[in-house]
């Protein structure tokens, strides 16, 4: 068997192991459900992002392809399904993200907070990134993930402000996103804030720089960019596609500007690469690394 073939029936195999413990452990991930281009190249790898709160969101976002609606109740055994399932894939990282759920009273903020207790108590070597709603702005919602102690908490500004209101939902706001983050920082500095910007949905270069500046403003530390893919016919079409060029451009951009580690490409999603930003951005802290 030529190398090339034996890296190839690798990949098979650990794919297929994670699909087998996914669908055991009846959990739900973003993978699946946002349809990412990625999933063969993550769940090869042993990355896995799951999705708690169900798998209906109660904003329109019309860029998402998630399934909108009225939600059900929060499973209370999901917390122990998922950590058992990220015990069984034997993880060093996990993502967990969630739908927005406008419908709770704390926006859902106690159940993932929940989530991410029961993974540190069946893994507790892991290391944790959260995906963050922004809870309406709401600081108690926010203060219940912080006092988790995740190491990364993420959350998307998803487009250029101008964009905003036509793009996502009425409920989400441009300058609550850039608060959620700043506000994170103010109360645990240490945590590592993140968050991703779409593109190719009519913004222009300038808009994309002020962006990023804006980020920086409220001390982001990872940034990914990516390229907007119309998921399915109801969501919004793609306005450019933006070269690879010029992604690497607003990647060296990027850093001049200060963030710590900078995920652009096409395909890149919020926890693409996570794992791999989340230690640029620890050597950066603990070594002064450029």
């Amino acid at each position: 068997m030529s190398y090339k073939a034996y890296i190839r029936v690798k990949l098979s195999k650990e794919f297929k192991r994670i699909a087998s413990i996914v669908i055991n452990s009846d959990v739900a991930t973003v993978c699946e459900e946002s349809f990412c281009p990625n999933i063969l190249e993550c769940w090869s790898r042993g990355s896995v992002t799951f999705m708690v709160l169900g798998d209906v969101c109660t904003r329109n976002c019309l860029f998402c392809s998630v399934k909108k609606g009225r939600a059900k109740q929060p499973d209370p055994l999901e917390p122990y399904r998922i950590a058992r399932a990220v015990k069984e894939l034997n993880l060093r990282y996990v993502t967990i993200t969630s739908v927005s759920r406008d419908d709770l009273i704390d926006g859902g903020a106690s159940h993932i907070a929940k989530v991410i207790k029961e993974i540190k108590h069946l893994n507790p070597n892991i290391i944790i990134e959260v995906l963050i709603p922004d809870f309406k702005g709401d600081l108690n919602s926010l203060k219940t993930i912080i006092d988790t102690h995740p190491h990364v908490i993420s959350h998307n500004v998803e487009v250029v402000e101008r964009l905003t209101p036509m793009i996502r939902d009425k409920r989400a706001s441009y300058k609550q996103s850039l608060y959620v983050l700043k506000k994170i920082k103010e109360l645990q500095p240490n945590i590592i804030t993140k968050s991703s910007l779409i593109l190719g949905l009519g913004e222009s270069f300038d808009e994309v720089i002020k962006t990023m500046n804006d980020l920086r403003n409220v001390n982001c530390d990872i940034l990914v960019l990516s390229q907007y893919f119309r998921p399915t016919p109801k969501q919004v079409p793609v306005a450019k596609l933006i070269s690879i060029d010029e992604f690497k451009r607003l990647e060296k951009i990027g850093y001049k500007l200060g963030f710590k580690a900078v995920v652009a490409h096409p395909l890149a999603r919020t926890s693409y690469k996570a794992e791999w930003a989340y230690n640029q951005v620890m050597r950066r802290w603990c070594y002064g690394s450029p």
